[in-house]
């Protein structure tokens, strides 16, 4: 596995196209795995998503490209390019494309 954590230390990229499009298909990206969280690059392609599950710890989700339906608590909220949500600890989401879309979502465990 590569370390893109060390690679990525000090060299300024552009988000958006760090992570391609996969037709079909979720593709991510972690971009740091650490104890105390992960940043994650996600591109979903029209029509996938994640299921409903819950985290339990928040988590921001920040949209680079296109727009996604994520549901929080069963309220569907529509979360467009530029914009973040932050999904609570503990609370059932979902997301879902209805056009394709990117976002980099950040975990930080604790309380």
């Amino acid at each position: 596995m590569i370390d893109l954590d060390a690679k990525l230390k000090g060299t300024p990229f552009h988000l958006a196209t760090f992570v391609d499009y996969a037709q079909g298909s979720v593709v991510s990206k972690t971009l740091l795995k650490k104890s105390t969280g992960n940043i994650t690059l996600f591109a979903f392609d029209q029509g996938q998503g994640l299921s409903e599950h819950t985290a339990p710890f928040d988590a921001v989700v920040y949209i680079l490209d296109g727009s996604a339906r994520i549901t929080i608590g069963g309220q569907p909220q529509e979360v467009a390019n530029g914009e973040m949500l932050i999904m609570p600890a503990n609370i059932s989401h979902a997301l879902h494309a209805e056009q394709r879309f990117k976002m980099l979502l950040v975990m930080i465990r604790g309380e």
